[in-house]
């Protein structure tokens, strides 16, 4: 599977990968989806929000068990962020059948669309639409840098556009939904374990600063005449790292558009993209009010107008308890001669996931999988085979202990 899946939509020159929502590269990832499960004699169901949904048993019984992540990426992302969660659903699966485990509940297989926002600018769309987080309208309004719509992008790769919404029937059938995940981070690798469960995601957003000055001529504009937004801008980016510093977060300006883009040009529009995260809301609040106070002082000191909007906010995400204890309850490793018998590291992470939109609706958990690098969203990003095969078996013990009571 993993063979099959790694040349999909992956870019020649950086070795990055560019699967993007509702583009050729998602189109060929959603067949190599639709292909695993009728391998499998799996019902392939894709819902309203262009989410998939591969089943064993009936869903309209109930209770459902759900497993899998996405396949789409961020701009020449890695091989595992995402995949890794939904080739590992599919292998767990196969495992409870050599196992010969009989399924008290319906087992599900997603892969959720657009959980990146590489293309229009905001994440976990497929899963915000399903939980009602994200409305249809302001979904109709979304663009990407084209000024292509996602309407029109999900018209032209067959789907209807005007279906999109919350699907409250389909989440009222499940009773558990269970994510893994390659760590985007190191905290597995510098304790020696292979899996951990998640405890928690930290509260994140992405806020878009417009820094608008006046266009004119590198060569011939005195300093003193000039109104260059890119000067505020870079001012910006430095004050995003020192309040991060001072509040324990981290803050980061990893996207930027310039108008009218030309070497001998001095800008009139500089609009980036701050991505902030933190601990708790306090923290997320007080970097993100510092580092707009210090863009606001900087823009007014070279005579540049600024605009400030939050596109996308998420609150922190407590996971289900009672599900968190079950898989810890499930993976105990009593025999397990490794650095902690018995224990199975729980941790938080700053990374977004399905998993936390769902968990407003419904029962959720994580598995991570050691990163031995921390790298991630990188062509870098990578999980040793041995490490990948323990997630599988522990994803496999987790959906046997869920679905067969």
């Amino acid at each position: 599977m993993w063979r099959d899946l790694l040349p999909l939509g992956r870019h020649p020159g950086s070795g990055g990968y560019r699967r993007y929502a509702w583009t050729g590269a998602d189109a060929e990832c959603r067949a190599w989806f639709a292909a695993q499960a009728a391998l499998r004699g799996l019902r392939l169901d894709v819902d309203r929000n262009g989410n998939q949904w591969a089943w064993l048993g009936d869903p309209a019984d109930g209770d459902a068990v759900v497993t899998g992540s996405h396949l789409d990426s961020v701009p020449d992302g890695g091989a595992f962020d995402g995949p890794l969660g939904v080739v590992s659903a599919f292998a767990a699966l196969d495992e409870l059948r050599r196992r010969g485990t009989p399924l008290d509940r319906p087992l599900g297989i997603v892969n959720f669309g657009d959980e990146e926002g590489a293309r229009f600018g905001l994440a976990c769309v497929g899963s915000r639409l399903t939980a009602g987080q994200l409305t249809r309208d302001r979904a109709h309004r979304l663009t990407d840098g084209d000024g292509i719509t996602l309407p029109r992008a999900m018209e032209a790769a067959g789907h209807d556009p005007d279906a999109i919404g919350a699907d409250p029937e389909r989440l009222a059938r499940i009773g558990a939904f269970v994510e893994l995940h390659v760590e985007q981070g190191r905290a597995l690798d510098l304790s020696g374990d292979r899996i951990g469960i998640a405890s928690a995601i930290w509260p994140h957003g992405r806020w878009r600063f417009d820094f608008r000055g006046e266009a004119n001529h590198a060569g011939t504009t005195r300093l003193a005449d000039r109104r260059d937004p890119m000067l505020p801008y870079a001012e910006t980016v430095l004050a995003a790292r020192r309040e991060a510093e001072l509040a324990g977060a981290v803050a980061t300006f990893g996207k930027i558009a310039v108008e009218p883009n030309g070497v001998n040009a001095i800008p009139s529009l500089v609009r980036g993209w701050l991505d902030s995260r933190a601990a708790d809301r306090t923290s997320l609040d007080t970097v993100v009010a510092g580092v707009e106070k210090a863009a606001r002082d900087h823009a007014a000191a070279h005579g540049v107008d600024l605009d400030v909007v939050r596109e996308s906010h998420t609150p922190v995400v407590d996971f289900d308890h009672a599900l968190r204890d079950e898989l810890a309850r499930i993976l105990r490793r009593d025999e397990d001669p490794g650095p902690a018998p018995g224990r199975v590291p729980v941790l938080g992470t700053g990374a977004g996931h399905d998993a936390g939109i769902l968990s407003a609706s419904i029962p959720t958990a994580m598995l991570f999988v050691r990163n031995p690098t921390g790298v991630s969203h990188s062509p870098a990003e990578y999980a040793a085979e041995d490490d990948c095969l323990a997630g599988v078996a522990a994803l496999a013990d987790v959906l046997e202990g869920l679905v067969y009571r």
